[in-house]
């Protein structure tokens, strides 16, 4: 699963890469966590836009949003079939901004946190669904889910599960609301071995009360 990740790059570093001007005001996070409203990447007709989305995707069909806390991340096997997440998987597709992500590995005396991120150190995008919800004074609340594939070779060892992260040539064909459903799911599959680096860091990034580069700093051994 992936169940905090970070965009640390700069506004303007990320406005140049996904050339999206809006981008440019964007603060560097190290800790993003669910319900949090972070920058999402959507189509409208020929335009890519902005939007800031909270994630745990809520239904529009949702009595509350009570359900977002169980709805951060959308299995790729059955993403097409859920009630949750197969109309948004037709037509609502985004991509969520990261430049890496947290996993939390079963150790003696406890878990310990890695970072993944490319070995490039480049930002990157998650394939993902987004949602509008209405409360019931009308208020529109956006929302999205990242999509997780089973790991790669050498992610396997430290979790079963990774979100699958879209090539950046295959951006226009995820946002595609036109897109088959055949070529959509051929990009649901994991990273090819040796893309990302694994980084142990310090359990400092287990509250997600805590910001801030010291989330993302090796930690080799931590008492």
């Amino acid at each position: 699963m992936c169940g905090r990740y970070t965009l640390s790059t700069s506004g303007e570093d990320l406005a140049a890469q996904f050339e999206v001007s809006e981008l440019a005001h964007w603060s560097p996070r190290f800790n993003i966590a669910p319900s949090q409203s972070v920058p999402i990447l959507i189509r409208s007709g020929a335009e890519t836009q902005v939007k800031l989305m909270h994630w745990g995707l809520v239904p529009g069909w949702a009595k509350d949003k009570k359900l977002s806390s169980r709805m951060i991340n959308a299995r790729a096997e059955t993403v097409s079939e859920k009630p949750a997440f197969r109309a948004a998987y037709r037509k609502r597709r985004c991509l969520v901004l990261a430049d890496g992500y947290y996993e939390w590995v079963k150790q003696d005396g406890g878990k310990r946190p890695y970072y993944m991120r490319l070995e490039s150190g480049h930002a990157f995008a998650f394939a993902g669904l987004w949602e509008t919800w209405e409360s019931d004074d009308d208020s529109a609340y956006l929302s999205y889910s990242i999509i997780t594939c089973a790991s790669n070779q050498q992610l396997a060892p430290l979790h079963h599960r990774m979100p699958v992260i879209v090539e950046a040539s295959e951006y226009d064909n995820w946002l595609d609301d036109k897109a088959s459903s055949g070529a959509i799911a051929e990009l649901l599959k994991p990273s090819a071995n040796g893309i990302l680096a694994t980084i142990p860091v310090s359990t400092f990034v287990n509250s997600p009360a805590h910001e801030g580069p010291d989330c993302v700093i090796e930690r080799q051994n931590e008492s």
